[in-house]
């Protein structure tokens, strides 16, 4: 079965996250079939006065959820939490 997941990257206490499509079965930081986003907890850089927190590529989202994907229940709360209409 196929997830969409987060997958986490990052220093020590400093963590930064990829939402990415993984076979259920592999481990967190393994081989990824796809990247669709990111999610960072604690941003640094700062654009146009605007902290960017949270990126994702809707289309290849809805593509995959087509495909039989099943998001998990952190990136489902991203999602409500961040207001994307999907």
């Amino acid at each position: 079965m196929v997830v969409i997941r987060l997958s986490r990257y990052g220093k020590k206490k400093r963590p930064f996250y990829k939402i990415v499509v993984i076979d259920r079965r592999k481990s967190r930081e393994g081989k990824f079939i796809d990247m669709i986003g990111f999610f960072n907890p604690m941003p640094i850089v700062m654009c146009n006065n605007k902290k960017y927190f949270l990126k994702i590529n809707i289309n290849s989202y809805l593509c995959w959820l087509k495909k039989g994907a099943k998001p998990s229940s952190k990136v489902i709360f991203l999602y409500k939490k961040f207001k994307l209409n999907i």
